[in-house]
């Protein structure tokens, strides 16, 4: 061994550091055992209530206050659903509630996404305290309009008319202010501008790039906006009777009586709430899609 090799040290091998392993595009995460669990547990809470009312719409009144009270179907869901459906005109209430629900929907989805672009991305005088001014009515109790909004309607010779209910919720604050959180995030302002510079006119460019970018939002709205416009109780109650009633006005017919029948009360509310189910049935899957495809715009 020579001097030189004496004094010069052995190279060590350097190791390249790991890289982390990042997941592929194509690839998916795999829920584990304990996700399933809490997830089934979530499921079974959330469908426990739907599950007694048909169980107890399924049985009689007696079978009812005994003592535990019953656990599985009984045999007369139907007979109690046709009382309800007799007793509280649920007919009559169901065309009402369809026609309201739909026309308080359609209206709130458009004039919201106008308004709620005209924030987000239109430039004007006083815009912010317009903003503000919708936000401010988001914290006033609903409570607080009924005298003074029965009073008008009662003036236009409206009452026990449907557009009694359907004329104050034509637009929300929370759906204008819902939209436009959304659109100034979903909607670049680079796209307007090109729009503006191919001649596009406000109606077209409100129709072929605020719409179709605003979509999956709007789906989300609407579906708010019919359950809400669904099971109101309050303003309906109060500006509708049992002549021209709501859904939830006729129900609230079923409750009166001496000694009033819970099977049947429980049979009416399940025939309440079972066009929400079939309407969730039919559009959720493209109303998740567009959560879903909002998300990863966003």
């Amino acid at each position: 061994m020579t001097a030189t090799e004496l004094t010069t040290p052995r190279a060590e091998k350097v190791r390249p550091p790991r890289r982390p392993r990042v997941m592929g595009a194509g690839k998916q995460l795999h829920a584990g055992p304990l996700t399933y669990v809490v997830l089934t547990v979530f499921a079974l809470v959330s469908l426990a209530p739907l599950v007694w009312t048909a169980i107890a719409a399924s049985r009689t009144d007696r079978r009812l206050a005994e003592t535990p009270p019953p656990l599985w179907f009984g045999g007369n869901l139907f007979k109690n659903m046709d009382r309800a459906w007799e007793e509280a005109g649920l007919g009559k209430a169901m065309f009402n509630t369809v026609f309201v629900a739909g026309t308080i929907t359609i209206s709130t989805v458009l004039f919201a996404t106008l308004a709620g672009f005209a924030f987000a991305k239109l430039r004007f005088r006083f815009s912010g305290v317009l903003l503000l001014l919708t936000i401010g009515t988001m914290m006033i109790p609903p409570q607080l309009a009924v005298v003074p909004l029965y009073l008008w309607m009662a003036d236009l010779g409206w009452s026990n008319q449907l557009q009694t209910v359907i004329l104050p919720t034509l637009c929300t604050a929370f759906g204008t202010f819902f939209m436009r959180q959304y659109l100034l995030q979903a909607l670049p302002s680079e796209l307007i501008e090109a729009a503006r510079v191919d001649g596009a006119s406000s109606l077209r460019v409100v129709w072929h790039v605020v719409f179709p970018a605003a979509r999956p939002a709007m789906a989300v709205l609407g579906l708010l906006t019919f359950v809400f416009a669904w099971n109101d109780f309050l303003w309906p109650i109060i500006a509708l009777n049992q002549e021209n009633p709501t859904v939830q006005v006729a129900l609230n017919s079923l409750g009166t009586g001496y000694v009033p029948d819970q099977a049947v009360i429980m049979a009416g509310a399940l025939l309440g709430t079972l066009p929400l189910l079939i309407a969730f049935l039919l559009f959720g899957k493209q109303i998740v899609g567009g959560i879903m495809q909002g998300a990863i715009k966003g």
